[in-house]
């Protein structure tokens, strides 16, 4: 377990936007880096006292790396915003991270480095050790969650998006061309990379019914669990749905005369398959047609041994429809 400061502006919709995040196990609102000892929210607010409205966070390492947790947490504020954050304006709502490990500052500073290259104004967030932290007023607790009405400057899409990453997309490669010729079967080859089909019910995982995860042939990266996996009866493996949305990407599929949703994985750009629409509704509805070729199934047992152990409480037996 470990811990980290986080101020992203008002801290009723921080704390809810980072409670959902997979792998953070307690959060608590309150007050970093003032002058004042004890603060109330009303001296916060009203008086020059110096502090963050930040949110101290628990996680679990192993489940969310600080790199990843932190990329999810600028999906989440304005990084180039100067002491405002939605419609709040003030010292009080200016964003940072704050740590209490020094171990933790390359990996912060490396993060912020990333973020900055990819934005064209200067980044504006805080980051350094945590010089203070009072926690605040009970009734500013999960203050959304009492009153699920109540003011928030993160969208719903926004929470929703965080709620459902699970896969560090910066933990996996793509690999040159000639590395994957020499590393795939000429089958694995073409269907990845030339957006072949393999023959229905003459591939290794349709009928598997073991429990585990299936990862992109070509990086590693996970892509689906045997919790989602189902019979649909077309000779494939099937699936209702992706470890996390965003490991997968659709692109329009007009090939031999018709319409067709492609899928192809995040970080690899691997041909997976095809999603369609006549999925179990019961299940949302999606069936995620995906070549054998282009996935490697690890068994739950040596989930931890690969490295997946962060993925365990996916790996159930396939799903009965």
């Amino acid at each position: 377990m470990k811990e980290i400061y986080l101020a992203g502006g008002c801290f009723w919709g921080a704390q809810q936007y980072l409670d959902g995040i997979h792998g953070v196990c307690a959060t608590q609102v309150g007050y970093a880096n003032g002058t004042t000892q004890n603060p109330t929210y009303e001296q916060v607010c009203r008086e020059d006292t110096g502090h963050a409205e930040t949110v101290q966070v628990e996680y679990d390492e192993k489940a969310l790396p600080l790199g990843f947790l932190l990329q999810l947490f600028y999906n989440a504020i304005d990084p180039t915003s100067v002491n405002r954050q939605g419609g709040d304006a003030g010292r009080q709502y200016r964003t940072g991270i704050y740590y209490t490990d020094a171990a933790d500052a390359p990996v912060v500073a490396a993060s912020l480095k990333d973020l900055a290259a990819r934005l064209e104004q200067p980044v504006a967030v805080e980051q350094g050790m945590l010089e203070n932290f009072w926690p605040a007023e009970e009734y500013h607790q999960k203050y959304l969650v009492k009153n699920p009405g109540g003011y928030c400057h993160i969208t719903s899409g926004q929470m929703q998006k965080a709620a459902t990453a699970r896969v560090n997309p910066a933990a996996w490669q793509k690999k040159d061309d000639e590395t994957l010729r020499a590393a795939l079967t000429p089958a694995q080859y073409a269907v990845t990379q030339e957006n072949d089909t393999e023959p229905p019910f003459q591939n290794p995982f349709w009928e598997e019914a073991r429990a585990g995860i299936y990862v992109d042939i070509t990086t590693g990266e996970p892509l689906f669990a045997s919790a989602a996996k189902y019979d649909s009866g077309c000779g494939w493996p099937s699936f209702t749905k992706p470890i996390d949305p965003a490991v997968v990407e659709e692109k329009r599929d007009d090939s031999y005369n018709m319409q067709r949703t492609e899928v192809r994985s995040r970080v690899g750009d691997a041909h997976l398959g095809h999603v369609f629409t006549d999925g179990p509704q019961s299940e949302g509805g999606l069936r995620y047609c995906i070549n054998s070729a282009a996935l490697r199934f690890i068994p739950k047992e040596e989930m931890e041994k690969e490295g997946y152990g962060a993925f365990l409480d996916l790996a159930e037996p396939p799903l009965k429809v």
